[in-house]
């Protein structure tokens, strides 16, 4: 598999995952919960549009921390066998909204 060239983190943890494309354009959907981290190929990032649950088709790991859900990308990558482009564009998903109270 092509290395890992642009990364989404759409969680930051329980459970730590992103939205990744290899240089090919394949789209990989990347979720570590529970000490679990698993790696899925999908023709889109679209969760909608999947037609089987993630389960690690592409990798899986347990670090066998059950009250672990935080990773960064470099250390899944690593334990997951997966390569990540050192130059790879890694972005935070969209900004969550935030209530603005007045006093």
């Amino acid at each position: 598999m092509d290395a890992i060239v642009r990364a989404e983190r759409t969680c930051v943890a329980c459970p730590a995952q992103w939205n990744a494309w290899t240089a090919d354009g394949q789209y990989l959907y990347l979720r570590y919960r529970s000490g679990i981290g698993t790696a899925d190929t999908y023709d889109d990032p679209d969760p909608g549009t999947w037609t089987r649950m993630p389960d690690g088709n592409v990798a899986r790991f347990d670090t066998e921390d059950r009250y672990d859900g935080d990773i960064d990308l470099d250390e899944f990558c690593r334990l997951a066998g997966l390569n990540l482009d050192p130059h790879a564009q890694i972005t935070r998903g969209p900004t969550p909204l935030h209530v603005i109270t007045t006093c």
